[in-house]
């Protein structure tokens, strides 16, 4: 794990946190409509687990950012359905539905993406404020 050492690193962190959680969202969705034949085999919507990372500097005791520790799949129980033409159906003719919920998603999919931009935005604003700092010194 590297330090942290800057304001750079903790919105570099921050984004990458936010694009992992992006990319289970769209895992998400891919598999919204996705059916088993039983029950532990059905799609269930993963998250990511984040975890504070503080700056190993004694110099810098306020500076911290986020780490991804891990993609948990979220507890839930899958519909049973019945659909007998399904190739998918078991003996009885049942499948197991995905227990992706797509508007839960959307939400999750425009809140990633707005701290992902709003991460973003410190980066630029910063730049910003530096590149004004240096032209001040001329």
């Amino acid at each position: 794990m590297s330090d942290i050492q800057n304001l750079f690193d903790v919105a570099g962190r921050a984004m990458s946190a936010q694009m992992t959680r992006l990319n289970t969202v769209a895992s998400n969705l891919a598999n919204a409509d996705s059916v088993s034949t039983n029950a532990e085999g059905a799609y269930r919507p993963m998250r990511p687990v984040f975890a504070a990372v503080y700056a190993d500097r004694i110099d810098d005791p306020g500076l911290a950012g986020v780490d991804v520790t891990e993609i948990a799949a979220l507890p839930r129980t899958p519909a049973r359905v019945y659909r007998p033409d399904h190739p998918s159906a078991d003996q009885e003719g049942f499948v197991y539905q995905s227990t992706v919920n797509p508007d839960e998603e959307m939400v999750e999919m425009l809140e990633a993406s707005r701290q992902y931009q709003n991460n973003l935005e410190v980066v630029s604003t910063v730049r910003e404020l530096m590149a004004r700092t240096v032209s001040m010194g001329r």
